[in-house]
């Protein structure tokens, strides 16, 4: 049982690659395509934009601008350098797809920091999902063999503080994805797929609190364009874009006295890739030009390079921008603190019904122990039954290696970069 679900998730991902083409380029959509239900932006790698750590998970997926650890190399690269720790390593494990009966299908999430020096951080991580196992047979219905479906992704983090309040960092992606290896599907030899790919990111924080009551307010503001970076193939003329994405997010900090703390954060997520337009038909079917391409009667025509996708995404939306505001999701939480050693976290995601009508609540909790330990659970909770992520749970196991030591010459050279 759990091969052949694994096998049917996967034999979706291959459908979206190997679905007829016209001439090599992305399928027209037919099917009520005069609603912006039908016209959700497709892309290659969607693993990348999967939140891999439980505190984040926790707070409906907000995390650009929470205070950093570890897991900021995949946020918000430009956080560390405001994390209190030099040095720091986290280790995630989240179970995909449960709910449906699949036992072996996961992804996990590794990823560590150095600081280099007072305003200079690295880091380095290991994105993993393990698809599971995929059988082959032939048309006899026979078996042809089988193999494990992974994608991975390495990144390289730099960032670097640029004034007393503001940071910028830059991440280095290499993607590779193997989904059946050198199997053929319809007659086509599919390879895996790989690529590169660059995130930018900048975070300004500032606070103002009471050294002897503990009482103030910490506010901080984040945003990361991620996935920077050219199509893919699986050995097919068939380019897709991978999961190009804006995030902006606030984190707003009250301290109520020296042992209690919440967190409110907003987050707002958008894929900076095309929008399927409306195509012009006849008796439902796709009508096309002296040249062999689809015509389009409303919205932009999705097949555009890296940088013309990006920028196009905010404009190219057939119904205008009502349609390209639902393409916004949103993320929200509330986390609470005791003594920075317990936490306690709540939060929503919400995806516009037409876009994909992704809508969960989650919850999570957070222990840290000796300043220097960590770990943190969470648990998504849909808003409709039959969701495929239902049941879907995150563990974190965070160490912090070394405490940053604050000297007035640490405080001399922040005064100097205002």
């Amino acid at each position: 049982m759990t091969r052949t679900l694994s096998s049917l998730c996967l034999l979706g991902c291959l459908t979206l690659f190997l679905s007829p083409f016209a001439k090599g380029q992305v399928n027209p959509v037919l099917m009520g395509q005069d609603t912006a239900a039908y016209r959700i932006p497709q892309t290659a790698l969607p693993f990348l934009n999967f939140s891999p750590d439980a505190r984040s998970a926790g707070l409906g997926e907000a995390g650009v601008a929470l205070s950093p650890d570890a897991n900021a190399v995949f946020w918000n690269p430009s956080k560390l350098v405001f994390a209190q720790k030099d040095q720091g390593v986290a280790l995630s494990y989240t179970p995909w797809l449960r709910s449906i009966g699949v036992d072996d299908m996961y992804f996990t999430f590794l990823s560590g920091y150095k600081k280099v020096s007072k305003n200079d951080v690295l880091g380095l991580s290991l994105l993993y999902f393990d698809m599971g196992t995929i059988d082959f047979t032939t048309i006899l219905g026979q078996p042809a063999g089988s193999f494990n479906s992974k994608e991975y992704a390495v990144t390289a983090s730099y960032s670097r503080r640029l004034f007393q309040n503001f940071s910028m960092g830059v991440n280095l992606r290499y993607i590779n994805s193997n989904l059946s290896g050198n199997y053929a599907v319809n007659g086509q030899s599919l390879k895996p797929a790989s690529t590169a790919s660059v995130d930018i990111s900048a975070f300004y924080q500032n606070e103002v609190r009471d050294e002897i009551t503990g009482k103030g307010l910490k506010w901080a503001f984040g945003g990361i364009i991620s996935n920077i970076g050219g199509k893919v193939s699986y050995g097919t003329s068939e380019r897709s874009p991978i999961p190009t994405n804006l995030k902006l997010g606030t984190n707003l900090t009250l301290f109520t006295d020296k042992y209690n703390s919440f967190n409110f954060l907003f987050d707002l997520n958008k894929l900076m890739v095309p929008t399927p337009p409306v195509y012009k038909t006849v008796g439902g079917q796709v009508q096309y030009d002296q040249n062999g391409n689809p015509l389009i009667l409303k919205g932009k025509n999705p097949n555009r390079g890296t940088l013309g996708s990006i920028f196009g995404s905010f404009a190219d939306a057939p119904d205008g921008f009502s349609e390209e505001v639902k393409e916004i999701n949103i993320s929200t939480g509330i986390e609470y603190w005791y003594n920075e050693q317990f936490a306690a976290r709540f939060g929503y995601y919400h995806e516009p019904r037409v876009k994909g009508d992704r809508k969960f609540f989650t919850t999570g909790l957070g222990i840290r122990l000796q300043q220097k330990y960590g770990i943190d659970f969470s648990y998504l909770i849909p808003v409709t039954q039959g969701s495929p992520l239902a049941q879907t749970f995150r563990i974190s196991l965070i160490i912090d290696l070394d405490k940053k030591s604050r000297s007035a010459e640490d405080v001399e050279e922040n005064e100097n970069l205002e």
